[in-house]
């Protein structure tokens, strides 16, 4: 799984590039744009996009541009979460965060620059004008208040209380889930899936989201600086309410291996053999250590 998601991120870096390569000016956003996305991140959602693409019976080129998008939307909500106001994170990475090395005013502009710039890059999608629609409407409502920027929200909100089991997973299906599901769900349209395909798959993407946040909620508390590129601890500092706070890391862990399993199964029920690499992605997401 380690060489085929290589593979697949190096393709994935080479298009980021090509595309960041066209905006020249002004220089400290073109090039704040680059340092922000090109810094060693996973793909795993553009990634995501391409291996779904190809479990349907489509090329996976059809799905490059939106794959792209989606990851300079994910580095957007990074770089902005990385500022002061908000996580005040100096290392992203094992870099230091945009604001550190650029400038918090910069940052923010960056930021902006990148999640803008991702709706250029969905119109250039060689697919039917209705599905290019559909694709931007589908962003926009996964990126934005009914989505990751919801589920943000109400992350900030939550900080120093006790909070319900709901409450936290709204944070997690929204805040880490919606972006995660995206590109599954982009994939469908590009695809013309029909709609027992799409449950599936969407599901699935339900699934591997949750378990991608459960996850980090585990990093954050037995992980190091060299495998998530950041301090460990900042939920604790902030006092964010995570799965281990409320079920303990014993039970947490539980949960998590079971969301797991239950997303190999629902792919394996529907396809078979067809989808070893999303069964092989869901094990990856819950035995990786960064």
């Amino acid at each position: 799984m380690k060489e085929y998601l290589k593979e697949r991120r190096d393709l994935v870096d080479l298009v980021i590039e090509e595309y960041l390569n066209e905006l020249k000016y002004p220089k400290v956003i073109a090039e704040g744009m680059k340092y922000s996305v090109l810094n060693g991140g996973k793909r795993l959602r553009p990634i995501l996009l391409l291996m779904t693409l190809d479990l349907l019976g489509v090329q996976e080129k059809k799905g490059v541009p939106m794959g792209v998008a989606i990851e300079l939307i994910h580095s957007y909500s990074l770089v902005h979460d990385d500022l002061p106001a908000l996580d005040n994170d100096d290392y992203r990475r094992g870099k230091f965060s945009t604001h550190k090395k650029i400038g918090e005013a910069e940052a923010i502009l960056i930021g902006d620059a990148l999640l803008t710039h991702a709706f250029n890059l969905i119109t250039r999608e060689d697919i039917e004008p209705a599905k290019i629609v559909e694709l931007i409407r589908l962003t926009s409502n996964y990126a934005g208040v009914n989505g990751m920027i919801g589920g943000q929200m109400v992350d900030i909100e939550s900080e120093g209380k006790e909070i319900d089991l709901p409450t936290l997973q709204y944070i997690h299906t929204h805040k880490t889930g919606k972006l995660l599901m995206l590109p599954v769900e982009c994939a469908c349209i590009i695809a013309g899936s029909d709609d027992k395909k799409k449950k599936t798959l969407k599901r699935y993407a339900e699934l591997i989201g949750l378990a991608f946040q459960i996850k980090d909620d585990i990093l954050d508390i037995e992980g190091t600086f060299e495998e998530i590129g950041k301090p460990v601890g900042s939920d604790r500092e902030l006092l964010k309410s995570t799965y281990p706070s409320i079920f303990g890391m014993e039970k947490t862990k539980e949960i998590l291996d079971k969301k797991i399993e239950e997303a190999k199964k629902i792919m394996f029920t529907a396809f078979g053999d067809k989808a070893v690499w999303h069964m092989k992605l869901a094990d990856y997401i819950g035995n990786r250590r960064k």
